[in-house]
């Protein structure tokens, strides 16, 4: 019998691979996906990944890389979970989500539209990550936690959903547990916030003054 083979697109060419035995979708035989769970027949799972328990995987989703699903997560949609992360519980991933490093999302979390846990980062509970909001670093999100439009959570501990202000542009502010403030893809103290915006010739220079006030009252209140 020939051997069969796929090309799953990470540049390895087709390799060994095989239809799963529910949903048909192809699982390289490098992987290890239980019978249990469910592959659908557009979905992929490739390199180390692991499968189990009632987990699906379905859509055009992927699991590769050393990735674990299991449990009843699900993982749809464009969705893809890679790297060591790993997704159980009652999760769902869908849309264009993202679940990357060694990130772990577990509970009755959601993560959703272009959202993407990645680094060390926590998400676990009821909470949900949706929009083009990112969780990384060693942030730990759970609870009731809501982070979602282009909110940027990198640090800290988060039960509720933090504190996000967008400027008029679509620059979106966020303050973290800490007390310090990631805009774009930077981070700074509350003094090094008021320093970098505070500067008259900055792009924004007022509007982005007044979020940065406002950000550190409210920490400031937390405290």
């Amino acid at each position: 019998m020939k051997e069969q083979t796929h090309n799953f697109g990470d540049g390895n060419g087709p390799v060994p691979a095989h239809r799963h035995i529910k949903g048909n979708g192809w699982v390289a035989d490098t992987a290890n996906v239980h019978n249990s769970a469910y592959i659908g027949e557009d979905a992929l799972v490739y390199g180390n990944a692991l499968v189990y328990g009632n987990a699906l995987v379905s859509g055009d989703a992927l699991v590769h890389d050393n990735a674990l699903v299991y449990g009843n997560a699900r993982v749809y949609g464009d969705a893809w979970v890679s790297g060591s992360a790993r997704v159980y519980g009652n999760v769902l991933v869908y849309g264009d989500a993202r679940v990357s490093g060694n990130a772990r999302v577990r509970g009755d979390a959601l993560v959703y539209g272009n959202a993407l846990v990645s680094g060390d980062a926590r998400v676990r509970g009821d909470a949900w990550v949706s929009g083009s909001a990112r969780v990384y670093g060693n942030a730990l999100v759970y609870g009731d936690a809501r982070v979602s439009g282009n909110a940027l959570v990198k640090r800290g501990v988060y039960t509720s959903t933090p504190t996000s202000i967008t400027r008029s542009d679509g620059y979106m502010f966020t303050l973290q547990s800490d007390g310090s403030i990631v805009a774009g893809c930077r981070d700074f103290t509350p003094d090094e916030a008021k320093a970098h915006w505070g500067h008259p010739k900055h792009h924004k220079h007022r509007e982005s003054m007044a979020i940065v006030t406002a950000l550190n009252a409210i920490a400031a209140e937390r405290q």
